[in-house]
């Protein structure tokens, strides 16, 4: 007789669930909050422990294994050239949709609570203080080991990279150093796994916390604004990914199914790094060459956010309409473009969504304190537009592989197998 066994997408799920009773039992009890937050931490502090090694090793095996500069540039052109192209999209569908459903017009902000959104204020200071060429430079590490101990991803990649390049340049002799990463990438992925047992008392922690600090009951003065989001953001997937999905040959529905564990606890944790190294494991097996998902995947967590910057355009638009304010069309498009470049300019800044934002609306003159209104709510619809960059990203890996002409779709048994 078989053992009847929960998989770990149903374990994820029930914990979400019961999570989410938890907390609303416990509605503003911060005696719940201080016993399941600890929970919850330890779970985002394992994962936390394994991105860097297998960001570093995945990365240096599969640049040294294509051992060719020319091919590596090439590759990064048309990544680059393919999430540019996405957030204008993402953005452009964000701000359709706040001007189709006018989610702030009509709203009485006396009726609403404010949040402290001071930290965000700071932040947003120290990084306006940046030009672009900053930006860039921030990206090649003076230091790799120090970028390692701050999790500065863009600064990992590039250096892995580039030790990768260096690998392959120098031949027999690299040999022992590529098995030693190949070596740390396979136990770095039983690792994950492993950790990955915890996950569903991880995620029940942690929407149990968000539940008990911020329960349903806020998002009420604001459900046209949560809907709004939630729905565009529904409407993104399954239609404009979808559609990218399709032209190269794949079903967005297939993908979904596939990655539906990481998707779970993207969306309860409000963490893409909970799932990175799955799902760039997960892309390889759906057909996209190692070398491309371990390259596009980390990459596209700093620049290729379609969650965020949809979310970030309805935002924008949303407060100018709680103000009253009337955005032209050249207006619209001008906070589309600057969207663009501050959203880029930004990755891995805490709290980059508001960050953004503030950014953003000191150049076409929205009032910043129009923030705290949706500070409240944020953490909640956070975890949609987290959801939302996995599966941005998941296709991003698939659409580069078929533009590199190198996508290997398995038969549907295998498929069936990895999902």
């Amino acid at each position: 007789m078989r053992k009847f066994r929960l998989s770990l997408a149903s374990q994820i799920f029930i914990g979400l669930i019961l999570g989410i009773i938890v907390g609303g039992i416990f509605y503003g009890s911060e005696t719940a909050q201080s016993i399941l937050q600890p929970f919850g931490d330890l779970f985002i502090r394992l994962i936390k422990l394994i991105v860097v090694p297998i960001v570093l090793s995945s990365i240096i095996v599969a640049i040294a294994g294509v051992g060719d500069i020319k091919s590596v540039g090439k590759l990064g052109a048309k990544s680059l050239t393919y999430f540019i192209g996405m957030t204008l999209i993402a953005i452009a569908v964000g701000l359709i949709s706040a001007n189709i459903f006018q989610p702030g017009a009509g709203l009485n902000m006396d009726e609403l609570e404010q949040s402290d959104i001071s930290n965000y204020v700071d932040t947003s200071e120290e990084q306006e203080g940046k030009s672009i060429a900053d930006t860039l430079l921030h990206i090649v590490p003076t230091n790799p080991i120090q970028a390692m101990v701050e999790g500065d991803m863009l600064a990992i990649i590039f250096f892995a990279v580039v030790f990768g390049i260096g690998i392959a340049a120098i031949g027999e002799k690299g040999k022992p150093v590529l098995r030693f990463f190949e070596g740390m990438a396979h136990a770095m992925f039983y690792v994950t796994n492993l950790f990955m047992k915890y996950a569903p008392i991880g995620v029940f922690a942690l929407i149990g916390v968000t539940i008990s600090k911020y329960g349903f009951t806020s998002l009420i003065p604001l459900g046209k604004l949560a809907l709004t989001v939630y729905g565009t953001m529904i409407f993104f997937v399954i239609v404009i990914l979808g559609l990218m999905a399709k032209i190269v040959g794949f079903s967005i529905f297939k993908l979904i199914k596939m990655i539906k564990e990481e998707l779970l606890l993207a969306f309860s944790t409000s963490s893409s790094e909970t799932v990175l190294p799955r799902i760039m494991d997960k892309m390889e097996q759906a057909g996209s060459p190692k070398h491309i998902a371990t390259f596009v995947i980390p990459t596209g967590y700093s620049f290729n956010l379609d969650g965020s910057v949809l979310y970030q355009a309805i935002a924008a638009l949303f407060v100018a309409q709680m103000y009253g304010i009337e955005l032209t069309i050249v207006e619209q498009i001008t906070l589309m473009l600057v969207l663009m470049v501050t959203s880029k300019g930004m990755a891995g800044v805490p709290g980059v969504s508001f960050v953004v934002l503030l950014a953003t609306f000191s150049t076409i003159g929205l009032p910043a304190a129009g923030l705290a209104f949706i500070a409240g709510i944020d953490r909640i619809l956070d975890m949609g537009r987290t959801a939302v960059n996995v599966v941005g990203n998941s296709i991003a890996a698939i659409v580069i592989a078929k533009w590199e002409g190198q996508f290997n779709p398995p038969v549907e048994e295998e498929m069936e197998q990895a999902s």
